[in-house]
């Protein structure tokens, strides 16, 4: 996708979607994000993070090109300059996403070497600089995703101020990981599990700044946890579950935005419709493997996942698979479906006799 002129975006401040699919590294690229959306049309959809320096300095094409059918998309930013922020988040905006998210939650090493993600909790007014740099020169809705503390700054009210202090530079929307991070002595991974999940806190954040959109993330593995969630606040994102089973968006159109006849695909439609893209791809010297592995765990907790990931693994780690690895799979798929009477690819949605996505100007 080219860039589009900034007179062409609109205005979305304020903007909110009750459900969302986290930022990854190394998960959340265009194949997958495209796939989800195959079984969701209104969840909001984020990138990997692209670092401020990265943007300004390496292949924004590679970087930021998306499929136009991905929308709703956000582009997340890692960074601590307000004024290289802002103009990656004008790139965004001309680039055509929906909105602009600051990362202030991941722990890593590298990150840190960086002096961003969740070690600016520890100063929320540099964020504040960020924010309002960056609303300074977009009219996309620009949104925080942070933790609940970092170290011994891990008090409610710690998160509090952090908040308050954002707020009053205009973030749109908190997406508050619902566990603190230890800046040193765990991995990333392991900071996404050892901290204990503290949702009363977000809860509570909620109940006491209800005119702030607050969003929770962290542990939420079932789209009937999303939901009950959203008794409590305006939104819910969901991570590795979302990537470890996708399947599970495939009801989130009409249990969570009310809308049972968005078009969205049944698992086995959504994968015959990965198909032109998958083969685009090959076209241009791409491998199979770029857009399988995010299909692996399409059928999780459903009849013949075993045999659906064997056939992927084995068939399109091959240099030089094609497109019928793939093809074949999902007929063996669709075959055990009508044979057992298994529905493997029932996700509880309409499946509309002709798909809303198509290959034609996709973005590659």
């Amino acid at each position: 996708m080219s860039p589009v002129s900034s007179d062409g975006v609109a205005a979305r401040r304020g903007t909110l979607r009750a459900l969302s699919v986290a930022p990854m590294m190394q998960r959340t690229d265009r194949y997958f994000r495209l796939f989800v959306r195959q079984l969701t049309r209104h969840s909001l959809l984020y990138t990997e993070m692209v670092t401020a320096h990265a943007l300004l300095h390496g292949d924004r094409a590679r970087l930021l090109d998306f499929f136009p059918e991905e929308h709703p998309i956000a582009l997340q930013l890692g960074g601590d300059d307000p004024a290289a922020l802002a103009e990656c988040a004008r790139i965004a905006a001309d680039w055509g996403y929906d909105e602009v998210n600051l990362n202030v939650g991941c722990p890593s090493d590298r990150v840190q070497q960086g002096s961003f993600g969740a070690c600016l909790m520890r100063t929320p007014e540099v964020v504040a600089d960020c924010v309002d740099a960056m609303r300074a020169v977009v009219a996309l809705p620009v949104t925080v995703k942070h933790r609940i503390g970092v170290d011994a700054l891990d008090a409610y009210e710690d998160m509090l101020r952090f908040v308050d202090v954002v707020a009053a530079a205009g973030a749109d929307r908190f997406t508050v990981h619902a566990r603190k991070a230890w800046l040193s002595g765990l991995s990333p991974k392991q900071n996404r599990e050892v901290p204990p999940l503290r949702y009363a806190d977000v809860y509570r954040l909620k109940r006491e700044r209800p005119h702030l959109p607050i969003e929770i993330n962290g542990g939420v593995l079932t789209l009937d946890a999303a939901c009950k969630h959203l008794d409590h606040v305006d939104a819910v994102m969901i991570g590795r579950a979302a990537y470890d089973d996708p399947g599970l968006f495939a009801d989130a159109d009409a249990r969570v935005f009310g809308d049972a006849d968005s078009g969205s695909l049944d698992l086995l439609d959504a994968l015959d419709a990965m198909v032109p893209y998958a083969a685009a791809h090959l076209t241009e010297g791409g491998r199979l493997h770029h857009v399988t592995r995010h299909l692996l765990g399409a059928f999780a907790g459903r009849p013949g996942a075993r045999a659906w990931r064997r056939a992927l693994t084995e068939g399109a780690l091959d240099v030089n698979a094609g497109l019928d690895v793939l093809t074949r799979a999902i007929a063996e798929m669709r075959g055990r479906d009508q044979t057992t009477g298994a529905a493997p690819g029932v996700g509880g949605m309409v499946s509309p006799s002709t798909r809303w996505m198509t290959v034609d100007g996709a973005n590659r």
